[in-house]
């Protein structure tokens, strides 16, 4: 007999920054079969803190039990969209993650943690808005010294190993300046 032909499972999604005066860092899209982003109450993975501070998705999309993942363009402004294809081939991820740094803070993030596709339809859509979270790695002095988004022209500091909050996830308690 002849080998089945492989199967694509491709996945498009589509952030809209609904934010005001928020940029996104790039997105990271994620399908996987194991493990979450974050949880609630737990430490930051590095991945994630990485990203928190900084927006740089790298390491998150490097995970070991990312089985295909793909990275937005750049900063996604205000009022702009982006789409982002995922195809993984062969092998039916059951979750879908995605993230995004909250540029103009210091450890904020946004995204879908997780999110079990098993049940979806071929050609269903979902539609969702996303909560911000404090990755508890930085505190939230909102100075510009510890932003490295525009909001600080960019000067900001990034990404810092050292840990000086209150170090787990937590609901973002809001940006005030």
């Amino acid at each position: 007999a002849d080998p089945p032909m492989p199967v694509n499972y491709r996945y498009e999604v589509t952030v809209v920054n609904l934010t005001h005066g928020q940029p996104m860092s790039p997105i990271a899209a994620l399908l996987h079969n194991e493990s979450t982003i974050w949880t609630i109450g737990e430490s930051a993975s590095t991945a994630l803190e990485q990203l928190a501070e900084s927006g740089d998705n790298s390491e998150l999309l490097a995970e070991s039990f990312v089985l295909a993942g793909a990275s937005g363009t750049g900063m996604l402004m205000p009022g702009a969209s982006e789409s982002i294809e995922v195809v993984i081939t062969d092998m039916q991820p059951q979750l879908f993650s995605m993230v995004t740094m909250l540029v103009n803070t210091n450890d904020a993030f946004s995204g879908v943690n997780a999110m079990d596709l098993s049940n979806m339809e071929v050609g269903e859509s979902i539609s969702m808005r996303t909560s911000s979270y404090d990755a508890g790695t930085e505190k939230n002095s909102e100075s510009s010294a510890s932003i490295p988004g525009p909001a600080s022209g960019g000067t900001g500091e990034g990404f810092n190993e050292a840990r000086d909050d209150v170090d787990f996830v937590a609901m973002h308690p809001g940006v005030v300046s």
